[in-house]
């Protein structure tokens, strides 16, 4: 009764002149904030759950991450909050560091098989200078990235300081091509007005001497392997202007990078451990001075470019259409994980002339890797997100033993470069025989779209890719990338029922249809022999040679038999029944007739 008498007064009440400028005034403000709501997103840019203070700092500090992630070239860490976060961690294969837990690992020393990734073993030490904020550190804001093609950890850390944020940006990296070498790079930014000042950890100083404008900082001790093989260890570092306590003064920026050098020794019978350590020591020290008389920028120029050779040759995951595929983001990691633990013998200047060229070889032509299937749907050897460097040691142990059970012994031979080319095969069944290599992917899962990248043939580079076209059905797209002088190389699809073709380097390269054959043989063809492709196929003596849609037409021809013998049953009783029904209306006992009688 209430709201009825209100209601009944609400003409009344408009009829006022105030009271309907008030009504249209409203209405004008609710229409601008539709329009400028969504013409400026930037007047109510806030939203419930979006980040404020250092969390706006932090976004705007590592916007350009997004665009790296979106591109295959880098993996972002969840949050802190979150567990079983996958290690952030760099390598080289004889020095692994985890920089979230700021632990070192080293490979025990080599055997007459090489150094093995799977032998390294944690050693006491802090390996990374740690930054602490003195001040209020509750609005803190943090994120980290796993840069693949720089094999390197960056971090970004921000504190709100009034109206503005204190940013730390650090970059670690063990360098690719100096094995006992690992670099970090710190970088302070202090926008406010008042002094910003930061405790230091982490620095050992276990022997400490100054020499020109920087102090060396050196520490030693001894390890154990997983085998029980014991072993030193010598590490220096050199600090230009980290102390126990750093100061950052106003609208002022500071810039520090941490050169350590780690070098390891077998027990030796007969020499003491004193004896060991000094010799090691030394031997650190030399080498750090060394790395000191080339510049920064070249140092980390000279570890960008060897990673940058690892990373030709790879793997991207572009549409996945099933659960048994690992998406990009797992085969990326994976492949940065057992690269940054496996030695690249062919970057290390110790390794003599003839080794070298024997190594480059089995790179070129790696014959008879990879034998048997695509290890494409092989969960154990593309996991999910890891939680310790142990379980990425593991990794990189099964993909060592797969791939040397698989006929890749030359190739983990080779170390990193070896690996990652064993990988990239193996991913899509790609195999060396004696005259050619032959794609023998299953047609039967070819509802995904993969690029392989960086596939070794003698001097050149191979881009293989499949992919879908608008209907959905896959093809073959293959491309080469002439290194040196040019060879060519020919091509033909499932059957080699057509001609072989050249393929190109150039960017739009060559596309070939997916033809099954009966039986199953490769799908695609490379030599650079014509000849042999010309005569390939006679040699196959196929039965019959079929268009991708129809071999999956008949590898699925729908329902079942006993589905639509169901069916038709029911559809035969169906009409038995209807044909009682009129029979019994009809003609059965007490039928009417058909027709009338006139009489």
């Amino acid at each position: 009764m209430w709201l009825q008498q209100r209601l009944k007064g609400l003409p009344g009440l408009l009829s006022s002149s105030w009271a309907r400028r008030l009504v249209a005034f409203l209405a004008f403000l609710c229409v601008a904030y539709w329009y400028l709501g969504g013409a400026l997103p930037g007047l109510w840019a806030w939203r419930p759950g979006q980040p404020t203070g250092p969390g706006l700092c932090l976004q705007a500090e590592t916007r350009h991450w997004l665009a790296m992630k979106e591109r295959g070239e880098a993996y972002l860490l969840p949050p802190d909050s979150q567990t079983h976060l996958p290690p952030s961690l760099v390598g080289n294969g004889y020095i692994v560091l985890d920089v979230g837990s700021n632990r070192l690992w080293l490979t025990a020393p080599a055997s007459g098989n090489g150094p093995s990734p799977t032998a390294a073993a944690p050693v006491d030490v802090q390996a990374l200078a740690r930054l602490r904020f003195v001040g209020n550190t509750a609005n803190e804001a943090q994120s980290t990235a796993v840069v693949f093609r720089d094999g390197s950890v960056r971090s970004v850390r921000c504190f709100a300081n009034g109206q503005a944020c204190i940013t730390i940006r650090e970059e670690v990296l063990a360098h690719r091509s100096r094995p006992h070498l690992y670099v970090q790079r710190l970088t302070i930014v202090n926008p406010t007005d008042h002094w910003a000042s930061f405790e230091v950890s982490g620095l050992n100083s276990a022997a400490e001497e100054q020499r020109s404008d920087r102090r060396v900082l050196g520490s030693s001790g001894r390890a154990v392997s997983p085998s029980g093989t014991a072993f030193f260890f010598a590490m220096a570092t050199a600090a230009k202007a980290l102390s126990s306590r750093v100061q950052v003064g106003p609208k002022a920026t500071l810039e520090e990078t941490l050169l350590t050098v780690v070098v390891r020794s077998a027990v030796e019978a007969g020499r003491s451990e004193k004896e060991a350590l000094a010799k090691l020591r030394e031997a650190a020290r030399k080498e750090l001075d060394e790395a000191l008389r080339l510049p920064t920028e070249d140092l980390l120029q000279e570890h960008r470019r060897a990673w940058a050779d690892l990373f030709v040759s790879g793997v991207e995951v572009r549409k996945v259409m099933d659960a048994h595929t690992p998406a990009g983001d797992t085969v990326n990691l994976t492949l940065y994980y057992v690269l940054s633990t496996s030695p690249a013998p062919l970057l290390d200047p110790s390794v003599g002339s003839e080794e070298r060229e024997r190594m480059e070889a089995s790179l070129g032509y790696a014959d008879p890797c990879f034998s048997g299937h695509a290890t494409m749907h092989a969960g154990p050897l593309w996991p999910g997100p890891l939680s310790s460097v142990a379980q990425v040691l593991q990794l990189t142990g099964l993909w060592r033993l797969t791939l040397q059970k698989r006929g890749c012994k030359g190739l983990v031979a080779a170390g990193a470069h070896g690996v990652v080319q064993g990988m990239v095969l193996s991913f899509g069944g790609l195999q060396f025989t004696e005259n050619h290599l032959q794609f023998q992917a299953d047609p039967n899962v070819l509802r995904n779209s993969y690029a392989l990248r960086g596939i070794r043939y003698n001097k050149d580079l191979i881009n293989l890719a499949v992919r879908l076209d608008a209907e959905g059905k896959p093809f073959l797209h293959a491309a080469v990338e002439v290194q040196e002088k040019p060879v060519r190389l020919y091509a033909c699809e499932g059957g080699c029922a057509n001609d072989p073709v050249e393929l190109t380097s150039q960017p739009h390269g060559h596309t070939f249809p997916v033809m099954v054959t009966r039986p199953i043989t490769p799908l695609l063809y490379i030599s650079t022999d014509l000849v042999h492709l010309q005569d390939l196929r006679h040699t196959l003596h196929l039965k019959a040679i079929l268009a991708h849609e129809e071999h999956m037409a008949q590898q699925d021809p729908g329902l079942p038999f006993l589905f639509w013998f169901s069916i038709a049953s029911l559809i035969t009783l169906f009409h038995l029944f209807l044909f009682k029904l009129i029979y019994n209306e009809y003609c059965g006992p007490g039928a009417k007739p058909l027709f009338r009688s006139k009489v």
